[in-house]
């Protein structure tokens, strides 16, 4: 396996974290792995990216990734804003938080790569009681791109949110994790 993530969103919205769940995960799973967000000096709310590299091999490259194999957007805003499709290959991927249908993430990125929506901000306000979408884009990250298992990856948000937060916050977070897995289209 080698795949390569780009993760677009806002600071404050837990792509940093989300990058780090991703990517212990997959060194859990036994992978190499190198992970790590692309930011300055900006502020909450400011456009953010990720990147993920994941393989079974040692990963030699050090730079942000250039040509994604997988897109995934936390923040719906940013679709049309920002250079979400940037690199991408024929058959790359767009997941995104979207309230909207896969197609309609097609037409609004006038894009042809697969494209798959989630509302996750929805799914995140119903399931843990705020817009925190990045749990559940990890659900449907797993779902359209299998690149770790949906089993070890709960473990994961169970073993890096334990003792951060309370066990009924992590119940919460591992019900918008599933509900997303099984929403996304």
């Amino acid at each position: 396996m080698n795949i390569e993530l780009c993760w677009h969103g806002r600071g404050g919205q837990g792509v940093v974290t989300a990058n780090e769940i991703l990517a212990e995960t997959a060194v859990r799973e036994g992978n190499y792995v190198k992970a790590f967000p692309e930011f300055g000096p900006e502020r909450m709310g400011a456009p953010i990216r990720a990147f993920t590299r994941i393989s079974s091999d040692p990963i030699k490259v050090h730079s942000q990734v250039y040509a994604p194999d997988v897109v995934i957007v936390l923040d719906p805003t940013l679709v049309g804003k920002v250079k979400i499709t940037a690199g991408l290959k024929k058959e790359s991927v767009i997941l995104a938080n979207y309230p909207g249908t896969s197609a309609e993430l097609q037409k609004a990125l006038q894009t042809d790569v697969r494209c798959y929506a989630v509302d996750a901000t929805r799914i995140s306000t119903e399931e843990i009681g705020k817009p925190m979408a990045n749990t559940s884009m990890l659900g449907a990250l797993v779902k359209v791109s299998p690149m770790v298992s949906f089993s070890s990856l709960e473990d994961q948000m169970t073993t890096k949110f334990t003792g951060k937060l309370p066990d009924k916050v992590i119940v919460k977070n591992l019900s918008a994790l599933k509900r997303a897995y099984t929403e996304v289209n």
